[in-house]
């Protein structure tokens, strides 16, 4: 993994063994709506990823009364291009754990937060240059997060969230297997959402 996926990690273990014994807390669900911007770059065939929305599902525990872990999971596919020239397209599925510092978690209006943790990216429904490219199949990478809830009342809540996602990955030639490519993905994600706690 790169260094910054290591910092992730570490930050991520290091907090959470400091609350290990802490008191466990509440549960929280949320739906997002999210628009995924890649923020694409390429070594060689300058490559770029598309915009595109989906829905999002996360879940958040809280550790303690303001840290939370929350596991993120959405999918989607990506037309891929080449300059302005279509290459094909290829799937994203990138589970995200991130640990969550929330400021006030009990505020009766603003509850805002932020995040850092790690992705796991698998690749797949690859169809990149008409069956001659492919994509490795899984990443590692790093994570960070912003957002707010905004209480509706004790139960219900809306939600706002930004995350930075790094997801890179090696474009193949099938036929010999040889790298054509380093493709960075690297989306930023913007949720708007709403959730309830269990």
């Amino acid at each position: 993994m790169k260094r910054w996926t290591w910092v992730s990690v570490a930050f991520v273990i290091a907090v959470a063994s400091s609350v290990a014994s802490a008191a466990q807390g509440d549960w929280l669900g949320r739906a997002r709506v999210i628009n995924i911007n890649p923020d694409a770059s390429s070594s060689a065939l300058n490559l770029d990823a598309s915009t595109e929305t989906t829905l999002e599902l996360d879940f958040t525990y809280f550790v303690t009364y303001s840290l939370g872990l929350e596991l993120i999971l959405a999918t989607k596919k990506h037309d891929i291009k080449s300059g302005v020239t279509p290459v094909g397209d290829v799937s994203l599925l990138p589970p995200t754990l991130t640990l969550q510092y929330h400021f006030s978690p009990d505020s009766p209006s603003f509850r805002p937060y932020v995040g850092a943790g790690i992705n796991y990216t698998k690749f797949y429904d690859i169809n990149l240059g008409g069956g001659t490219l492919t994509v490795d199949s899984s990443n590692w990478g790093g994570a960070l997060q912003i957002g707010a809830d905004f209480p509706i009342n004790k139960i219900f809540f809306f939600n706002v969230d930004i995350k930075k996602i790094w997801i890179d990955t090696d474009v193949k030639v099938v036929a010999t297997g040889a790298t054509a490519a380093n493709f960075k993905i690297n989306p930023v994600v913007i949720g708007l959402g709403a959730g309830m706690k269990f």
